[in-house]
């Protein structure tokens, strides 16, 4: 528990960080090229879900289903790992980045109603929409979740072939 909580904090520190720079140095939409035709900074509000996903609804609205979606998946992911994170180590690593991500994201949407987004990548006439730190760990911490259950699934079939 230990180990998820750290990786959690961590990625909360890191987000909020990252954010409170972003803001004290950029307008918002400005875009510094980090690396010409892939990767800006960007300074972006996002008021809505994923890739802008209920950014019209009403600020009430929205308020309490996305803080009601993050707390319930915090209080998931605690159960997660207690229930889980006995069994692999990594599981710590994976809810510590899904509850880290979620709690940094809340933050914002309690302090303005919206989501500070600004790592922006783009490559030919694809772009991809701007996230965070906290993006960054839910949904590193959800392939982490899919690996783990991937590699357990395939030792449990291994074992099962043995044993016919």
């Amino acid at each position: 528990m230990i180990r998820f909580l750290l990786i959690m904090l961590l990625v909360v520190i890191s987000d909020q960080l990252t954010k409170l720079w972003i803001v004290e140095n950029f307008a918002l939409h400005d875009s510094l090229p980090v690396i010409p035709g892939f990767f800006n900074l960007v300074l972006v509000h996002n008021t809505g879900a994923a890739f802008g996903m209920l950014s019209n609804m009403p600020l009430l609205w929205r308020q309490v289903f996305f803080v009601g979606v993050a707390s319930t998946a915090l209080i998931v992911m605690v159960l997660m790992q207690c229930k889980l994170g006995r069994q692999h180590p990594l599981y710590a690593v994976s809810f510590g980045l899904i509850s880290g991500g979620a709690v940094g994201n809340v933050i914002d949407r309690l302090k303005q109603g919206s989501v500070i987004d600004f790592l922006d990548f783009h490559i030919s006439g694809y772009h991809w929409p701007a996230f965070n730190v906290a993006d960054s760990g839910i949904t590193v911490g959800v392939g982490i979740f899919l690996l783990i259950q991937f590699l357990e699934d395939r030792a449990a079939k291994r074992v099962e072939s043995r044993k016919t």
